[in-house]
């Protein structure tokens, strides 16, 4: 079974439902890979973690969501649609056309140089549920401890959604990934500037939390941007 923290103790509870509070929630599932695997065979806690508040598409990673305000959302339906992955092996897949061409291979140069130095390894999904490979991601990609799945999806409002091994989380705080998904991946932002500029923006980020020295000020405040 897959390890959470804070609300919702199965994937299957956390993406049943939109919350109606007003009040931003942080909701954490931390895998390791023993646990990751066992949850591939387990149907109570594969759920649908691809989007904002439960858009299926990663059904069985852990699931860090910002939640917003906004009505109750009935649960969408998994998806594995391995059709819609690439014929080759590659960081950054971008089912939407959110990117360009010299944008994907920047960002996969970024994301091999962040695993080079620091061994994690940073993933990015592109998506507008349905449409994504869902499920097939986690053998193309072979999801671990070390990995943080960064999905980019407006479906549901916000963008950023960030899916982290327990590697990840010992190192980084939970924080982290609220303030990034807060200060690049809400609806006003993307909108006036791009899907493009909140995934630029979040991945550069990304890569400035995690080369910062270990200790209790690691990735104590969002840098990133589209100047870096």
């Amino acid at each position: 079974m897959l390890v959470c923290t804070k609300q919702h103790c199965n994937a299957q509870a956390f993406s049943a439902t939109r919350p109606r509070s007003s009040t931003r929630q942080l909701s954490v599932r931390v895998f390791n890979k023993r646990q990751f695997d066992g949850a591939i065979n387990d149907d109570k806690t594969l759920g649908d973690i691809a989007g904002r508040a439960g858009a299926a598409a990663m059904s069985g990673l852990l699931t860090l969501s910002v939640l917003t305000s906004g009505a109750a959302y009935a649960r969408p339906t998994g998806v594995n649609r391995p059709e819609l992955l690439p014929t080759e092996q590659t960081p950054v897949i971008d089912v939407a056309g959110f990117l360009t061409p010299s944008e994907e291979k920047r960002i996969a140069s970024q994301v091999e140089a962040l695993e080079l130095d620091t061994g994690f390894r940073l993933r990015l999904l592109a998506q507008n549920y349905p449409e994504t490979p869902g499920l097939a991601i986690r053998d193309f990609w072979g999801v671990d401890d070390t990995s943080i799945v960064f999905v980019a999806d407006p479906t549901f409002g916000d963008i950023l959604n960030f899916n982290v091994g327990q590697a990840v989380d010992l190192e980084v705080p939970q924080s982290f990934w609220s303030r990034l998904a807060g200060k690049y991946g809400n609806k006003f932002y993307w909108q006036e500037k791009g899907e493009a500029a909140s995934i630029l923006s979040a991945v550069n980020a990304i890569d400035a939390c995690l080369r910062e020295p270990s200790g209790r000020a690691k990735c104590a405040t969002v840098q990133g941007g589209m100047d870096q």
